[in-house]
């Protein structure tokens, strides 16, 4: 009898859209019977009340307690929907809320004493003409949620090469990145792939889809290998297959596709988020609405703090790698980006300038100080204290990014010093303006849901026109002016001995001048002092 109730709840609870209001009723959606009563069972299980609105520091604790646990001795991917959970009443307090229905469910369901499997599983492409960089086969992770109409592509990050020298060398020191001959035969997603409610409140039952990059082409190429080429560049259409072979898994019922992706994977999302939209629409699956998570990927083709020759990936401006890598690929560019830079399609590799000709909705996360620009422009925060000439250009980019950032209406751009988000254990902790980012995405796909978005050619730009539900934050981007002074940042620890450093310690070792700061900033020193100390 009880695995009979649990089967109703499974597939009911999946199947619904609920919608709790402040008093506590639940409307069903469908309005289905069973709903109706595994809802009341759950309500019987409730140890107490959900409480309407509960103070945050409940869940930081929670959090930091998590954090403090060891490491499973498995691989992790630290790497969005599933169905939408819009518990207004409980937004407070969801993390609980959501443990206790993982808890119900899992004791109604007796029947087997086996933990389910939440790794998602390797798959091989089955057209085995679209290859990794060494020809080996291209493939995916899954982990199918058959109750869920949501799915989940994550684009893995990683760098490029752009040459034969290039590609030479990270085929010795980065070889997984470049073939599958060595790829586990499962991943545990983390983040906003992890299966686990606590971490990943309101994607956790998607189905998740991890790509492994393998093709150094910034997922754009469409270059087999051949006798007369040294590698494939097949970054474009790997995903375009992935694509088509999820549409037999059940993606061809699919509400929502979201393509994220961290690092290269995100400026991979902004180059194929328009290709897999067209792609779906074009095999009358008009059903499915594609959004793109650009996660890292939002880079500036900006002058260099020190110029060097283009020798190799890291030393060697962002402009003229891309340049010399999208002939060297063959890369694909969505084709409303193509036109508007005909001749120099490279430009499309940079956030601000692809973005406006996208045609579906995208939502860009991006440190403001991001460590892959900052390398990248030659400005390296190792070793000796950051000189004064350092500091003018750290600060500089950070203003630079964030005017690049004012017209992009769903964004996330923390004051931090760092690299990649959406996948970390810790994503849920990091703040802007008082919100966190799956708080920020929940808003975002409310937003879209009310605006009732469809992606197609007659809903261009609608992305520019979707409005934030009342109390519900889309555009978060934080106004202070220099690393880490946003009290949330991740915590930071000295490259040479590996100690947490305090955010006072952070900026002295690069060169922060108090009395100086505080002078530009129109405040008294100590004052300044003790926003520092506590984070503000």
């Amino acid at each position: 009898m009880q695995c009979f109730i649990h089967t109703h709840f499974r597939d009911a609870f999946q199947e619904q859209h609920f919608d709790m209001q402040s008093r506590g009723v639940v409307r069903s959606l469908a309005g289905l019977s069973a709903a109706r009563s595994c809802l009341l069972l759950l309500f019987i299980h409730m140890s107490a009340p959900v409480e309407a609105k509960r103070v945050q520091g409940d869940r930081a604790q929670t959090r930091r307690a998590q954090q403090q646990q060891p490491p499973a001795h498995r691989e992790r991917v630290e790497g969005a929907e599933s169905f939408p959970l819009d518990f207004t009443a409980v937004e407070g307090n969801m993390d609980n809320f959501m443990v206790q229905i993982k808890n119900l469910a899992q004791s109604l369901y007796p029947c087997s004493a086996q933990k389910l499997d939440q790794d998602m599983k390797l798959h091989f492409l089955k057209n085995a003409s679209v290859t990794c960089n060494d020809g080996s086969p291209a493939g995916f992770y899954i982990k199918e949620s058959k109750g869920s109409k949501r799915w989940l592509l994550f684009l893995e990050g990683g760098w490029y090469c752009f040459n034969k020298q290039t590609c030479d060398s990270r085929y010795e020191t980065m070889r997984r990145l470049m073939s599958s001959t060595k790829w586990p035969q499962t991943r545990t997603g983390t983040g906003i792939l992890s299966p686990q409610p606590e971490e990943n409140p309101h994607w956790w039952n998607a189905n998740m889809v991890f790509i492994p990059y393998c093709s150094s082409d910034v997922w754009s190429g469409a270059t087999p290998k051949t006798d007369h080429s040294d590698y494939a560049f097949m970054g474009s259409l790997i995903i375009k297959e992935v694509v088509n072979e999820l549409l037999t898994k059940g993606l061809d019922n699919g509400k929502v596709l979201l393509l994220a992706g961290s690092s290269a994977g995100g400026t991979g999302v902004l180059l194929n988020v328009d290709h897999v939209a067209e792609q779906l629409e074009s095999q009358g699956h008009r059903g499915v609405q594609v959004r793109g998570l650009a996660d890292s990927g939002w880079f500036l083709d900006n002058k260099q703090y020190k110029f060097t020759d283009c020798l190799d990936t890291i030393s060697c401006a962002p402009t003229e790698a891309i340049k010399r890598g999208i002939r060297y690929w063959g890369g694909l560019v969505p084709e409303s980006c193509r036109q508007a830079h005909v001749g120099e399609e490279w430009n499309c590799f940079f956030g601000y300038k692809v973005y406006p000709t996208l045609k579906s909705p995208v939502f860009v996360v991006q440190w403001l100080f991001d460590e892959a620009q900052l390398m990248v422009d030659n400005v390296h925060l190792t070793g000796q204290p950051v000189h004064e000439g350092q500091w003018r250009y750290i600060q500089k980019l950070g203003q630079e990014l964030s005017s690049t950032l004012r017209d992009v209406p769903a964004m996330f751009a923390p004051a931090c010093l760092s690299h990649e988000l959406i996948t970390r254990t810790y994503w849920m902790d990091i703040h802007v303006k008082g919100t966190s980012l799956p708080r920020a995405l929940h808003c975002w796909d409310r937003s879209l849901q009310d605006n009732n978005h469809i992606n197609s050619s007659n809903h261009n730009h609608q992305k520019h026109k979707t409005l934030p539900t009342r109390g519900c934050p889309l555009h978060l981007i934080d106004s202070c002016p220099w690393p880490h002074c946003n009290p949330s940042c991740p915590t930071i620890r000295d490259q040479l001995t590996g100690q947490e450093m305090s955010v006072i310690q952070f900026l002295k070792h690069m060169g922060f001048d108090v009395q100086k700061m505080a002078q530009q900033q129109g405040m008294d020193p100590r004052t300044l002092l003790g926003m520092l100390s506590n984070g503000n």
